[in-house]
């Protein structure tokens, strides 16, 4: 039985008669060279990057020193279902998807077919401690999976999350201003002659090696903050404990050929910038920042334009602006969005009950806010 990540095999596992749950040490299971080759064949699944063993790899060892562990399907020798969790140490913490909370980025179950995400859920309905799930697709296996196993062991909760916008990409967007109306192609080029006016323009994108990721990564980091995100407290330079999970993943990335860091230059100086990784034939944005004193010319406007050309160009197949659908991004790019929602889960024990009831304040404190 053959069955490798790619192919469905719920008929198979009805044939099989059971699959195998094993929840395993998280820094354990990363090191097994079993796992890490089943790991990467059940990949062809995933929607995120997120769900990759690479990035498990790379953040584990930067997470908070709580418990973590991973919770695995198996059908015989193959890996078909897997769930990579920590939380904090504490009574009341709830598990939650590793990098979630240090990346803000969307995730995922891992699993190939509806039997694995039920043998998967079934371990978790059995979880002493809540599960806190912030952004998973509003399509994840898991969501009906968890509905029939939490039945009687606790409650299920699923919310609308922030969705995640993309364009698909065609051979049209190989010329990204022409895909705008007069209006916004007349403010790229007004945008363009005011950077011009500042001096030469150039925009480029790059494939950092071993060799020079750091200087380039260095180099974006520092236009990043000289933007609003340092006010606001979310440039990678304000927060150590981010930078560092940044440079150990993107320096993995790298090493694998799949970093993109895009520079617009203005005499040979960096004022916007881009930091991506190519995977599964998409371009997947995870930061960007210009600087503030060239707002006037919108210098981010004019490398997304590059950066989006760059990649219709590479014949990928879309570009994942990852983040959340920000008004800008839906006002000056695309409508189009990967939607997400909130899973959590409350077992019946006192945990549970104390979790519910935190949640149950806030959420009543946010409708009354909204009215």
């Amino acid at each position: 039985m053959v069955l490798h990540g790619v192919s469905d095999f719920d008929a198979a596992c009805a044939q099989a008669g059971a699959l195998r749950v094993e929840p395993l040490c998280l820094a354990d299971a990363l090191e097994s060279t079993v796992l890490a080759r089943a790991w990467e064949r059940l990949e062809a699944r995933a929607d995120w990057p997120t769900q990759t063993r690479l990035f498990a790899v790379t953040l584990n060892d930067l997470i908070a020193a709580g418990p973590s562990r991973i919770m695995t399907v198996w059908a015989g020798g193959d890996l078909v279902a897997l769930l990579p969790l920590c939380r904090d140490a504490g009574a009341l913490a709830r598990w939650r998807m590793i990098g979630a909370r240090e990346t803000y980025e969307p995730g995922d179950v891992l699993c190939n077919g509806t039997a694995a995400a039920d043998a998967l859920a079934g371990a978790i309905a059995h979880l002493p401690h809540p599960l806190l799930l912030d952004r998973i697709s509003a399509g994840s296996p898991l969501i009906p999976a968890l509905a029939r196993a939490v039945r009687r062991r606790g409650r299920l909760v699923v919310r609308p999350a922030m969705a995640c916008p993309h364009i698909a990409l065609d051979e049209g967007w190989r010329d990204p201003e022409s895909r705008f109306n007069a209006g916004r192609r007349s403010d790229f080029r007004r945008a363009r002659r005011k950077a011009e006016g500042c001096g030469l323009l150039q925009c480029e994108t790059l494939a950092p090696d071993a060799d020079n990721f750091d200087a380039l990564f260095d180099e974006a980091v520092a236009v990043e903050a000289l933007g609003w995100k340092s006010e606001a407290g979310t440039a990678i330079a304000t927060d150590p404990r981010q930078a560092a999970i940044f440079r150990a993943f993107f320096r993995a990335v790298a090493q694998r050929g799949d970093l993109r860091i895009s520079f617009l230059r203005i005499d040979g100086r960096a004022i916007a910038m881009q930091m991506a990784v190519l995977w599964n034939g998409r371009y997947w944005l995870f930061k960007i920042g210009h600087d503030a004193a060239f707002n006037a010319c919108s210098p981010g406007g004019l490398l997304m334009l590059h950066a989006i050309g760059w990649a219709a160009q590479a014949r990928l197949h879309s570009f994942e602006f990852l983040g959340v659908a920000e008004p800008w991004i839906r006002k000056l790019w695309t409508q189009t969005e990967h939607d997400c929602v909130q899973l959590r889960t409350y077992p019946y024990n006192l945990r549970g009950a104390a979790a519910f009831a935190a949640d149950a304040i806030v959420w009543s404190r946010q409708r009354l806010l909204r009215r």
